[in-house]
């Protein structure tokens, strides 16, 4: 296998890495609440898992999120699992209507978030490591199986590291700008 080959394999991780990490990134409350906040919240009702969007409408409502579920009975599940994700949203309950407001993020709170935000980035990273280290011994091997040349092999080096380290940039760039979005 080439190197440009294994190359191009990468790269559809790493998309699917960085995407995943956008939707984590929308899931961190910042100083401005959202319905992404919970719409991917995933509720236990009867037996099944279902995304929180799929049991009913999720909008905002001046300072509150607003979830009117299809059905009253998935409120306590919906509730559970609203507070069982952390993200310190204050949940009050009227029929089948579940509101969510949120209190001003204090010093502490921020320094929580973004210490979240940091852990998650962290993640990734130890996945891009791990990505970049596999592709490597990939690199390796097709040498000492003389399907890569050894200039090859170097020039595949060469480009792996500048593929992650560009990917590691945007990383660094959405978490800063997550980080500026959660002080301000």
């Amino acid at each position: 296998m080439p190197h440009q080959e294994i190359l191009e394999n990468i790269k559809p991780e790493l998309d699917k890495l960085e995407q995943e990490f956008k939707e984590q990134l929308m899931e961190i409350r910042s100083g401005h609440i959202s319905p992404v906040l919970i719409e991917g919240v995933k509720v236990d009702c009867f037996g099944s898992v279902l995304l929180l969007k799929q049991l009913g409408a999720v909008s905002l409502a001046g300072r509150e999120i607003v979830v009117q579920l299809w059905d009253k009975s998935y409120v306590e599940g919906t509730v559970k699992a609203i507070e069982q994700k952390k993200i310190g949203l204050g949940v009050r309950t009227e029929g089948n209507t579940i509101f969510l407001s949120a209190p001003p993020l204090t010093e502490e709170s921020k320094k929580n978030l973004v210490r979240v935000l940091n852990q998650r980035k962290e993640e990734i990273f130890q996945t891009i490591r791990h990505l970049r280290d596999r592709s490597w011994k990939q690199i390796q091997e097709g040498e000492q199986r003389g399907k890569i040349r050894e200039d090859d092999k170097y020039r595949g080096k060469e480009k792996l590291e500048e593929l992650i380290h560009n990917f590691r940039k945007k990383i660094e760039e959405m978490t800063e700008k997550k980080e500026k979005e959660i002080e301000a």
